[in-house]
């Protein structure tokens, strides 16, 4: 399973000597480039705005706002990657770009789909120390300590991106006379592993500590303590931001990894069912399309739900508007005292 669509067959899957794999993905050689050169439009517009605003304002970023720039960088990645795999969609899945492009691509699509729950994970923690444990751990909630900690994510998703630095090769397939770039591992126990463990890692794992911060936030904002402190109102509207963005990541990306672990049950053999395994290939390009939209979604919520946000987009503005104003004044006295040094 893999964050891009895909129509050659897993030379490793047991299923395949007993089902036809040959699926009529007509309609994805049409439609799937066309829906991916938009979301990579939108995708690099939207982000690209997001990062201006939280680089350019005068005013440094608060450690929520450093892990949402953070996942803003790793949208960016992820959009400027697709069009690569939008060529070779419409061209029948053939691979033009060679190894070394099919290996980057990949890798970039990867470190974003690894690194982004984290930095979400990163942002329900910070959630849950700014309303649950206020007093007793809020020196941990430091922009240093926030730095550190989306650059060992980075890294956390560099680390788990090694299979597709590994294993991933430009491939001909004589069935299908395609050259495609592929991830091929040496064997079916070697894939069941690393899949394994990118379930684990990349879903079970970071979703359930996201769900059990979440909980504790929504407990503490229905408590009448936080209602007391006005000083309180900052934290709250930072924190409906976050639950936003997290719900929106929630909707895009469960359905990838369910697809995903479903996958590789019917592998392992404990599932089975060559319908299971047809409507499985259809799930997998569906679920590819969805997850990549919340590139596009999450600047999108960020002007619409969070109010600071909005806020730091005026001021930048404001500030642009009074510079291109001075300009001209400033150019004039600058003429006039030219002139007065002149006539003196």
């Amino acid at each position: 399973m893999t964050l891009q669509p895909t129509s050659v067959p897993d030379q490793n899957n047991t299923n395949s000597t007993e089902c036809d794999d040959k699926y009529d993905w007509e309609w994805l050689h049409t439609g799937q480039p066309v829906y991916t050169l938009f979301i990579t439009v939108l995708g690099i517009m939207f982000n690209v705005f997001v990062l201006m605003v939280f680089c350019l304002h005068k005013k440094a970023c608060t450690v929520a706002e450093i892990y949402l720039s953070n996942l803003a960088a790793a949208d960016l990645i992820l959009v400027s990657c697709l069009p690569f795999w939008a060529v070779s969609v419409s061209d029948g899945f053939n691979w033009p770009f060679g190894l070394f492009l099919c290996k980057v691509v990949n890798l970039g699509i990867k470190i974003n789909a690894y690194s982004s729950i984290y930095f979400l994970v990163l942002v329900s923690m910070d959630r849950y120390v700014a309303l649950v444990h206020t007093m007793s751990h809020g020196r941990m909630r430091r922009p240093k300590y926030a730095k550190l900690g989306c650059l060992l994510m980075w890294g956390f998703g560099l680390l788990l991106s090694i299979p597709t630095i590994v294993f991933r090769e430009v491939k001909y397939f004589p069935v299908y006379g395609v050259t495609a770039c592929y991830l091929e591992y040496p064997n079916l126990n070697t894939e069941l592993f690393f899949d394994g463990m990118l379930v684990l890692f990349t879903f079970i794992v970071p979703v359930s500590i996201i769900s059990y911060c979440t909980v504790k936030i929504i407990q503490a904002l229905k408590s009448q303590v936080i209602e007391r402190f006005n000083a309180e109102k900052t934290e709250r509207k930072a924190t409906n931001l976050m639950l936003a963005v997290l719900l929106a990541f929630l909707i895009c990306w469960v359905p990838f990894h369910v697809v995903t672990t479903v996958d590789l049950l019917l592998r392992a053999n404990v599932l089975k069912g060559c319908h299971l395994e047809s409507v499985l290939a259809t799930c997998n390009q569906i679920s590819n399309y969805v997850a990549i939209f919340n590139s596009v979604l999450n600047p999108i919520l960020y002007v619409i739900v969070g109010r600071n946000f909005r806020k730091k987009v005026c001021e930048l503005f404001k500030e642009w508007k009074m510079k291109k104003t001075a300009t001209p004044e400033s150019s004039r006295s600058s003429n006039l005292s030219s002139t007065l040094k002149t006539l003196v």
